[in-house]
Order: structure tokens, then C-alpha cells, then sequence
């Protein structure tokens, strides 16, 4: 991959293994947004983006070397050999066909408190529902940030949202889950969930620890250790994979810790087999 820096925008020229389209639309982020046109704006943390792609070239529009070097190659994880990562998992026949359907897509390096609200938002929800929360969210209480002549807001902190009532967060319309976004809030605003040994820890005690906010069960903290912890053994499970997982393995998926078999079959790129798989069972609309 060559980089260039012209005319305030750095252009990505050579890009394998990674679409905009397929990694924006495979449920792991909340926040991008498709422009009119072949354009996506979103933001990490405080850092809005214009990205463009056409082929194996990707524009980020109004962006500095450093910028990118500093913010966005990590962010999107361009510095990772996903070629390496779908040899390993095409091993598998099934994972075979959901890789060549899902080529483009590339885990993001979110942030993770902004991604356990996400998640815990995403409970029995669906992706326009929990896209317009956690935009009232931020536009209620989070930075204002110039961009591009307007302006658009960051993700609010932690140590903001423990100022705040269940009556505060009544117009997100946020139902049950208000008292869950609170609680993590004050839990991870005073350390009683330590989101830097989070990282130092193995799967099972990280998945212990997330789940001592309320409202994080299972699924919610996989998704939350996988997308904003990177722990890529951790397997999310939602209807959309367990549906996957009962049609292409049939004599193994009916076990009663999908989870496990997931962790068992596809080691430490589990998180990676879920993308792919997640986006192959939608795209191809596999029935119950």
C-alpha cells in the first residue's frame, strides 16, 4: 500500500482486504454514516472523517499525515495482515465462502467505553433504532466539533454522563436502557470496572469483569471485548450468527454454548470468523 499526501487529503493507493461498504454494515459501529455519493462520514472519539473509496484506492478527505499515522491507521487496522488472517480461518470450508463474501471487511479499533454504551443501547434493538439513540446521545451531551462547515459531536465521557438522571436521558428514548447507560457510566467514571487491566486480561476474566455493569450479559460483553478490547477470541452471538452457525454446521451448532464451539473451532481469530459470518448470513439472507 503506497500513501500520498495531496491537497489536504491523504490517498490510500494499492488497499487490499479492506471496503468501506462491508465494514461499516456488519454491526460493529454505530457511528458512520454513508454520504450522497461514495462517501462515508463518521467519527472516532473526537475525530471526524470523510472517507471516500473507489477500488483499491481510499481518500481521507482533510487529513494529515500524522493524523492518519497517529489516528486512522490504527483505527481502521491497516497495519494488520488480514491476507494471513483469512488463509488461517479458510481452512474451514464454510469460512471459505463467508470470507469471499465478506473480503472488505475489517475490524475497527473503537474506543471502549463508547463502545460498551453502544452495545448495551444495541439490546434488543435494531441498527436505525440504536444509530438515532446514541446520535441524541452524543448531540445531547457530548463536545461540539467543527467540521466541514458545520458541526458534529463526540461521543459524551464517561465522567459527563454520571452527572446526569434517568430523566436527563428520557428524550434519547432510550427505554430500560437508561438505567443500564448510567450505571456503566458511574462504574467505568470510578474504576469499579477497570477498563485498563481489562485489556492485561485473559477472555474469561475480562468477560467477567464487563459484566459487572448492569445490563451486559453474554453477547453484549463479547461485542464489547471483541470490538472495543480487541480480544479476538471473543464470538458475539446474536440471532443472525446462531442462525449461521445451526445452517452451515448442523451436527455441531446445536450445542448449548454456541460461544464455545466458535472459540473452540476458530481459536484466536474467532471475532474475525463472526464478522465475516455475521455479514455472510445477512447478505445472503439465510433462513431460520
Amino acid at each position: 500500500m503506497q500513501i500520498e499526501e495531496t491537497n489536504n487529503h491523504i490517498v490510500l493507493h494499492g488497499v487490499t482486504e479492506f471496503d468501506l461498504e462491508q465494514t461499516f454494515s456488519c454491526g460493529q459501529c454505530f457511528r458512520w454514516e454513508r454520504d450522497t455519493g461514495e462517501t462515508y462520514t463518521g467519527l472516532f472519539g473526537a475525530h471526524p472523517l470523510r472517507i471516500g473509496q473507489q477500488g483499491d484506492v481510499i481518500t481521507l478527505y482533510h487529513t494529515t499525515k500524522e493524523e492518519y499515522e497517529t489516528i486512522w491507521c490504527g483505527y481502521f487496522d491497516l497495519d494488520a495482515d488480514y491476507r494471513a488472517i483469512q488463509a488461517h480461518l479458510a481452512r474451514d470450508a464454510v469460512m471459505r465462502r463467508a470470507i469471499s463474501a465478506g473480503r472488505g471487511i475489517r475490524l475497527l479499533v473503537q474506543e471502549p467505553f463508547e463502545t460498551l454504551i453502544s452495545f448495551i443501547i444495541s439490546a434488543n434493538n435494531n441498527i436505525p433504532r440504536i444509530k438515532g439513540i446514541i446520535a441524541r446521545l452524543c448531540e445531547a451531551f457530548g463536545a461540539p466539533v467543527p467540521f466541514e462547515g458545520g458541526t458534529v459531536y463526540a461521543f459524551p465521557t464517561a465522567e459527563t454522563l454520571t452527572r446526569l438522571t434517568r430523566a436527563d436521558l428520557a428524550p434519547l428514548r432510550a427505554g430500560f436502557r437508561d438505567k443500564y447507560i448510567l450505571d456503566a457510566a458511574q462504574k467505568a467514571a470510578s474504576g469499579a470496572v477497570d477498563f485498563d487491566a481489562v485489556y492485561a486480561m485473559d477472555y474469561a476474566a475480562a468477560k467477567r469483569e464487563l459484566k459487572k455493569v448492569m445490563g451486559v450479559g453474554d453477547k453484549v460483553a463479547d461485542c464489547v471485548l471483541l470490538f472495543g478490547f480487541q480480544k479476538y477470541d471473543a464470538f458475539p452471538v446474536d440471532v443472525w450468527v446462531r442462525r449461521v452457525l445451526e445452517h452451515c454446521y448442523p451436527d455441531d451448532a446445536h450445542r448449548s454454548d454456541a460461544a464455545a464451539f466458535a472459540r473452540e473451532r476458530f481459536g484466536p481469530y474467532g471475532g474475525f470468523a463472526q464478522q465475516y459470518l455475521f455479514y455472510y448470513v445477512r447478505e445472503n439472507k439465510i433462513a431460520k
